[in-house]
């Protein structure tokens, strides 16, 4: 039961930031980078530090860990949130979360040099056949990249950002509960893209005629994928670590593509379908536990 309740917290975190890339797309045809990124944070941490104090929630920090909360902040979303929302300026959602499902390749390299964690043979081979399965997506049926490559360049920024934000958060989430980390993340962020927003985009941004109707995306991005998703994937990293919980991420190209054909009529090609088989298939492959593994591998020897 509560593996069960660990993977339905990450499934319905990739599903929530798998509609992100589209929520984002539809801000950017009337927000600027910096104007969306600023209040998508601001409503994060209004809505979170709000809720906390009401149920009296104890958001004190250890001395020690004050500087960790602000390379977690600096990693994401200050760095990722540059990359990302630049980046979908000309990558379409789906090829940006596809680039950005790449991140659990970089965090098994990395956890696997600063944690030591083990994964078994047949893990890897998953987040192999996953990592194939994106690049099944990420080009069109002549193997050609369907995106400018400065654009592909900014997203990767946000997959190095999203590493080290995961390396962090491994050493943070067994000391404090989700939503106090997220709170913090979003908070210490804001100030940062508060500036940007008016030195950058005020001017354009005093001259929009606003309804509250174009805010309804960014409000989803801070209430839904800055709040809610980000406190689901630190649970689940506290439950199964750093490693096998942001395989999950290799699911997100999956929503988002589902996210995009009804919203922007966004139509893929057969060889993405054969990528999206792959993810999900090397996904499976990869949450395959160890009790699991011997059994399987028994099997074979028997």
């Amino acid at each position: 039961m509560d593996k069960l309740k660990t993977y339905t917290a990450l499934i319905i975190a990739m599903i929530l930031w798998g509609g992100s890339f589209v929520w984002a797309k539809e801000a950017l045809q009337v927000f600027d980078v910096y104007t969306i990124t600023f209040f998508r944070l601001l409503i994060s941490a209004i809505v979170l530090l709000s809720y906390g104090f009401a149920v009296k929630i104890s958001f004190k920090l250890k001395k020690e860990d004050i500087k960790w909360f602000v390379l977690l902040a600096l990693f994401e979303p200050v760095l990722y949130f540059i990359g990302e929302t630049n980046g979908l300026k000309t990558v379409s959602p789906t090829v940006t979360s596809v680039i950005i499902s790449t991140i659990p390749v970089f965090v098994l390299i990395s956890a696997y040099f600063i944690y030591n964690e083990k994964l078994k043979p047949i893990n890897i081979a998953g987040a192999i056949i996953s990592f194939a399965g994106v690049l099944f997506i990420v080009v069109n049926k002549e193997f050609e990249l369907d995106s400018p490559l400065s654009g592909i360049l900014l997203v990767f920024l946000a997959v190095f950002s999203a590493t080290g934000y995961s390396i962090v958060l491994q050493k943070l989430s067994g000391k404090y509960r989700p939503m106090v980390i997220v709170a913090y993340q979003s908070s210490i962020a804001v100030p940062f893209f508060a500036v940007l927003f008016f030195v950058n985009d005020f001017n354009s941004f005093s001259k929009i005629e606003l309804h509250f109707q174009q805010f309804i995306p960014i409000i989803k991005l801070g209430i839904l994928a800055s709040s809610f998703a980000y406190m689901l994937f630190t649970f689940g990293i506290k439950k199964i670590g750093v490693s096998r919980a942001g395989l999950f991420s290799n699911a997100i190209p999956l929503f988002t593509a589902i996210f995009s054909y009804f919203l922007f009529d966004e139509k893929l090609e057969a060889i993405k379908y054969l990528g999206m088989f792959l993810v999900i298939f090397g996904l499976m492959m990869s949450q395959i536990d160890n009790e699991l593994y011997k059994r399987i591998a028994k099997r074979f020897k028997d």
